[in-house]
């Protein structure tokens, strides 16, 4: 018998965004353009960069490459030219691709590969926007600071079939055209605009990582107490963390005039902070400074970028309305310390992560009781296992969410992150959505320009059935962060919302991308197969719940039941009813 040959290979899955929408419109004419972008685009990029096609059925490619740069470069130059071919269709007779790449070991067959290397390829394709690329960490090991593209890392994700979780990375939509666009990606709002990029971290020591990363963060906060100022998310601007940037380009893809970066170095008691104000639609400095101090001195240093940056786009603006907006979170600057290791890791998103932020806000509370967004930071670590499914949400943990959220809004009745991080918590987790409601107006109304309240908020108004308010709630999310390294659940909250007022196709599009973007958050996977049940698309329905039954073997009509706060009777039920026909027992 003849031994099997293996070889390690990068392999590249890809297939048409819609096909059976577009072959259901016009088959023929749906032929000749696949046939069509295959000759002019995909193939010459194909022979171009060495790679060889192993599989083509119907809309789909699989491509083998002996190189892992090669792979990724084809598949960055492919959608650039069918982004290219797009531009001048009608957007429903467009054909968009999605990509996966993976780096593994194949089984050589004929002219055909199989393995575990291709099955994971195909997973992550799945897991790419339309237009986009999601790559595994073995092909990110090896591209990293090679090619001319970002990347954003979704963490660990599970894939349908393959035993172990994968940590997935997509190269960012945003990069994939050579030339920048000529005009803005998100219009300017009537409001001035800014971005604060990720300072540089001078220190000479990556463990500071955090603190460059918390001070960063606490400067975001202070303008967007703002009310003149429109600020967009942190989430957004650490998209471009690590990487030289064109400010015009950030100006366009974030729709904001200004643009702050900066650096800080900590060295001992030591601090300084630089900053630069840049308009990005001239690439104009406006202002640039740097700030020396103490340890002590951080929070004023904090001020003085704040004040400089306010003073430099509206320099009429009254003094008390700055002073109005400054917050001195702690006197405890160790309790500061581990509430900004706190914030590093939260971010993370993954269980690990979740873990060790709670730690660190337990440790910041220990060391000042009276620090309320330590609280409710805390509090948020209990929301976030719930919806990760790290904790079971046991009367023990419930009763703990309730406590520091109730903590957070009795100490920080000014304090937005206090008062939205404690909504959340005592939506999501304790139920008591007439509280969270009341904090999370609170919090938009004192910060505005905070994206992760108007979620929070968002979710609230879904459990309360408000699905017009939820829609805009997200859209104001979305705005302040439209590169969200976690906007899945801003996604997903969209799906609910549609799905409460009956759109059904909608909620299904809305809770793909939310998959797409955060593997692993079954209330998406829920909603896919509700929706798509719903909407008399039993196929998908029943491929949704084989996914989500291969994660989670004892899954319930009526455990899904309980597992989200809805207050109305008849949002329950339609969920049920979905799931139901979906094929979920009970």
């Amino acid at each position: 018998m003849a031994q099997e040959q293996r070889r390690l290979a990068a392999i590249l899955a890809a297939d048409v965004v819609g096909y059976s929408r577009l072959m259901a419109t016009d088959e023929s004419g749906t032929l000749v353009q696949l046939t069509k972008l295959r000759t002019d685009v995909i193939e010459p990029k194909i022979a171009q960069f060495h790679g060889r096609i192993v599989g083509a059925a119907g809309d789909s490619l699989l491509v083998e490459f002996a190189s892992a740069i090669n792979a990724v470069q084809c598949a960055i130059d492919a959608q650039e030219g069918l982004s290219r071919q797009n531009a001048e269709l009608p957007e429903d007779r467009r054909m968009v691709f999605r990509m996966g790449i993976n780096l593994g070991d194949v089984i050589a067959e004929a002219d055909t590969i199989y393995g575990d290397g291709v099955n994971i390829a195909s997973r992550l394709e799945k897991l790419a926007e339309p237009g986009g690329i999601c790559i595994g960490r073995s092909v990110y090991d090896q591209v990293k600071g090679k090619l001319v593209c970002t990347y954003a890392d979704l963490g660990e994700q599970r894939l349908h079939n393959i035993p172990e979780p994968v940590r997935v990375y997509r190269v960012k939509p945003s990069m994939l055209g050579a030339t920048a666009p000529a005009g803005p990606l998100l219009p300017l709002t009537d409001k001035p605009s800014i971005a604060v990029l990720p300072f540089a971290n001078l220190s000479g020591d990556s463990e500071q990582e955090y603190f460059a990363d918390g001070i960063v963060e606490e400067i975001i906060t202070a303008l967007s107490r703002m009310h003149w100022l429109f600020v967009i998310a942190r989430n957004s601007t650490f998209v471009y963390k690590g990487r030289a940037v064109d400010v015009k380009q950030i100006g366009r893809e974030l729709g904001v005039r200004y643009v702050l970066e900066g650096s800080v170095r900590k060295a001992g008691n030591r601090v300084r902070i630089t900053g630069q104000l840049i308009d990005s639609t001239t690439s104009a400095h406006l202002w640039v400074d740097r700030f020396d101090g103490s340890m002590e001195d951080v929070f004023d240093l904090q001020d003085m970028v704040t004040a400089s940056v306010v003073a430099a786009i509206a320099p009429k603006l009254e003094r008390a309305e700055i002073e109005r907006s400054r917050r001195k979170p702690t006197e405890s600057l160790d309790a500061y310390d581990y509430y900004l290791r706190g914030l590093a890791a939260i971010h993370l998103w993954t269980k690990s992560g979740c873990a060790e932020a709670l730690a660190h806000f337990y440790r910041a509370i220990e060391l000042d009781p009276a620090f309320a967004s330590a609280y409710g930071m805390a509090a948020r670590c209990y929301s976030m296992g719930k919806v990760g499914g790290w904790i079971e949400a046991t009367s023990k943990e419930i009763a703990e969410a309730d406590r520091l959220a109730t903590l957070a809004a009795d100490l920080g009745r000014d304090d937005a992150v206090a008062l939205a991080a404690a909504g959340i918590a005592l939506s999501f987790v304790v139920g008591d959505l007439d509280r969270a409601r009341e904090l999370e107006d609170r919090a938009t109304a004192l910060d505005p320009n905070m994206a992760w309240a108007w979620l929070w908020s968002a979710w609230t108004s879904v459990w309360l059935g408000e699905s017009e308010a939820a829609k805009e709630q997200v859209t104001r999310a979305l705005r302040l962060s439209p590169l969200d390294s976690h906007r899945g659940s801003m996604f997903a909250a969209m799906a609910a919302a549609h799905f409460l007022a009956g759109s059904y196709d909608d909620a299904l599009a809305w809770a793909e991308r939310a998959t797409r973007e955060r593997r692993g958050f079954s209330f998406s996977g829920v909603l896919i197969a509700a929706s798509a049940a719903l909407a008399g698309n039993a196929d998908r329905a029943r491929e949704a719940l084989d996914e989500l039954r291969s994660t989670h073997p004892n899954m319930s009509v009526s455990k899904q039941s309980l597992s989200f706060p809805f207050r109305r009777p008849q949002d329950i039920e339609r969920l049920a009813e979905g799931l139901r026909k979906a094929g979920l027992p009970e």
